[in-house]
């Protein structure tokens, strides 16, 4: 259809653009603040994830250097603000299993205890959560709590090596409490999970030394 001046043509068109040209540019609004707070999101998680590896890094060199009082003081500072600005991250699971190392070695259980229970908490990574499990039980028994070791261990593990540490675990806590024939089951138990225990010597060190005793 022909418009038979150009005022109607104007007209029609204002009459098109009150109808769709509104809606049409909220759209292309919506969209553009859609990709440009996606680029913001990514270049945030971008910069986080960048910071978190410096300040890892800057723990592991702390952590290497820790031949002084004051340097194991920073490496466990350093470790305690990574877990504090980077909670629920890879490197705050980490720096709870450093912070917990460093409290061994400083022979304050209570706090390597505290730290891999608040590990246990917020990680959902089942590796990482058996890690800090076998290693508290250790600290447990450390401080003559054992048994309370052991119930650590009531539901089940997967995958050959973490199998094999949890049962040598099991066999050192059981050994503790005297129980050597469950210790020695356990020794077992930890190599037959190996696919080759030549990698473990230590475990045939350990079998063989109950053997002596039986």
């Amino acid at each position: 259809m022909a418009y038979d001046t150009e005022e109607e043509q104007v007209e029609k068109l204002r009459e098109l653009w009150q109808r769709h040209g509104a809606p049409l540019l909220t759209g292309v609004a919506l969209a553009l603040a859609g990709v440009f707070g996606w680029n913001a999101w990514q270049n945030y998680e971008t910069t986080q994830a960048q910071n978190a590896s410096t300040l890892y890094q800057s723990m592991m060199e702390a952590v290497l250097a820790s031949d002084t009082e004051a340097s194991r003081a920073r490496a466990a500072e350093l470790a305690a603000q990574l877990r504090d600005e980077f909670d629920h991250t890879r490197y705050a699971d980490f720096a709870a299993l450093m912070q917990a190392r460093l409290a061994v070695e400083a022979r304050d259980f209570p706090v390597a205890e505290q730290s891999l229970r608040e590990q246990l908490d917020s990680t959902d990574d089942v590796a990482l959560q058996e890690i800090a499990r076998q290693r508290l039980a250790r600290i447990l028994a450390q401080q003559d709590r054992a048994e309370e070791g052991l119930e650590l261990f009531s539901s089940p593990v997967s995958g050959a090596e973490l199998t094999a540490s949890r049962e040598e675990v099991r066999g050192d806590l059981l050994v503790s409490l005297g129980r050597n024939d469950e210790a020695r089951a356990a020794y077992q138990a930890a190599v037959d999970a190996l696919t080759d225990a030549s990698a473990r010597p230590q475990l045939q060190l350990k079998l063989d030394d109950l053997a002596e005793e039986a």
